[in-house]
């Protein structure tokens, strides 16, 4: 299922966060969000999972106007990883994954036998079925991340949207994460922090800046060292990853060197 943002705007106390933001996800495609903080990233996907409503302009999944779909009919199409996604009760996580069932359950429905088995392989797909009998406020912050992440893939949407998934995750979870979202054959939108796993997890990244689109297309069209430095301020020097091709960036911290940045006044 595509995922269209059309001339998508957000004004909130006469500040526009979101200008005239138009971008495709293709079905089945994982698409980078990127810019630099405040650049109206979460903005926009929160949009999308319906924690805003936008000012003006639409968010479709498929043909669908999300803002219209009833809240069920929208949480069945649409899973989210916000931000600051919580759970502030104690539930084991067995419980919490399973909360990913609710948008299809009617009140106190029990859950069916194929319903606690997607449970089981999601958190067995995540690295936390060890974990199920824990309560989700022992963990760590990383195995949290993955709580939700298993939570918003038991919802089993046609559209995920993710803003900085790998937030609190060591290397190798970052890597498994990332290459899961890639093999899961879902619509991906997602918001990341660094430039080199997005270079490797996606195929488009859309680049924003002060709540606007500066471009989009392949890693290779985007991640220049030009575009790089115009709307990061940093110039970094990029090389093509030796197994994949894929752009690298590479950025020196030595103070007396040309790429560094900047020194703060």
């Amino acid at each position: 299922m595509d995922l269209t943002l059309d001339q998508l705007s957000v004004v909130t106390d006469g500040r526009a966060l979101v200008r005239d933001l138009s971008l495709h996800v293709g079905s089945g495609t994982v698409v980078g969000l990127v810019g630099p903080n405040g650049s109206g990233k979460s903005t926009a996907l929160r949009c999308i999972y319906r924690a805003l409503k936008p000012s003006a302009g639409t968010v479709r999944a498929g043909e669908e106007d999300l803002v219209r779909l009833p809240p069920r009919q929208g949480a069945q199409l649409v899973a989210a990883l916000a931000q600051d996604g919580a759970v502030d009760l104690d539930f084991t996580v067995a419980e919490a994954v399973a909360l990913g069932r609710a948008p299809h359950l009617r009140g106190n429905q029990a859950l069916s036998a194929r319903e606690r088995e997607l449970c089981v392989r999601a958190m067995d797909r995540l690295g936390i079925g060890h974990l199920a009998g824990r309560g989700v406020l022992t963990l760590s912050g990383g195995e949290r991340q993955r709580v939700l992440l298993a939570r918003a893939l038991v919802q089993e949407p046609r559209i995920l949207v993710l803003d900085e998934p790998t937030n609190h995750l060591d290397v190798r979870h970052q890597v498994e994460l990332l290459s899961q979202l890639r093999g899961s054959g879902l619509t991906v939108l997602v918001v990341l922090h660094d430039l080199n796993l997005a270079a490797g997890a996606c195929d488009r990244i859309g680049v924003l800046s002060a709540g606007r689109l500066v471009t989009a297309g392949t890693p290779q069209e985007v991640l220049t060292e030009d575009l790089v430095e115009d709307v990061f301020g940093v110039r970094p020097t990029v090389v093509p990853h030796p197994k994949s091709g894929v752009p690298q960036l590479l950025y020196s911290i030595h103070p007396d060197s040309e790429e560094s940045s900047p020194s703060c006044a």
